[in-house]
């Protein structure tokens, strides 16, 4: 009992932040591609106002995380994950590169996407489902390049 009452609780919390950042993103303009399309915009008509949100998210993000990375369990008695690794690889540059391409052309990124998928919206429609469609193109690719990396390495060990 006290196991499901546990899990009911994260569920609960979980399903609050959710709702929380989509009514964040609603309330801040993100979900509004026409807006994040005028941010982007350095040459027309640029509206400066989403630096200021992703300013203010960028601060309350570095102070939380660093008040987080000094605890070993959340609040709700969690493991706290964190990444391992801090280096710039070829596969960040290149996924940050598609990312900001996507963003730029679209005016959607996935947190808005799925607030625009909550109300319908036939552009985040088309999103998500590109979104999952290059998700799955991107796992495909990568386990087919480490299979055949796998038989090139099987391959040359025997040849010796």
């Amino acid at each position: 009992m006290k196991k499901y009452l546990r899990g009911s609780i994260v569920l609960l919390f979980s399903l609050l932040s959710g709702i929380l950042f989509g009514l964040g993103l609603i309330l801040a303009g993100m979900a509004n591609p026409a807006k994040v399309l005028a941010f982007l915009d350095l040459d027309g008509l640029w509206d400066p106002s989403l630096a200021l949100v992703m300013g203010d998210a960028i601060s309350i993000s570095l102070v939380t995380f660093t008040l987080a990375k000094r605890r070993h369990l959340s609040f709700l008695k969690l493991s706290m994950h964190f990444p391992k690794s801090s280096s710039v690889d070829k596969h960040l540059i290149f996924g940050s590169l598609i990312f900001g391409v996507g963003w730029g052309l679209a005016g959607i990124c996935p947190g808005p996407a799925f607030v625009l998928l909550g109300i319908n919206n036939f552009k985040g429609q088309i999103f998500v489902i590109a979104m999952l469609i290059g998700m799955s193109l991107f796992e495909l690719l990568k386990n087919y390049l480490n299979t055949q990396n796998d038989e090139t390495y099987y391959r040359l060990s025997n040849e010796k």
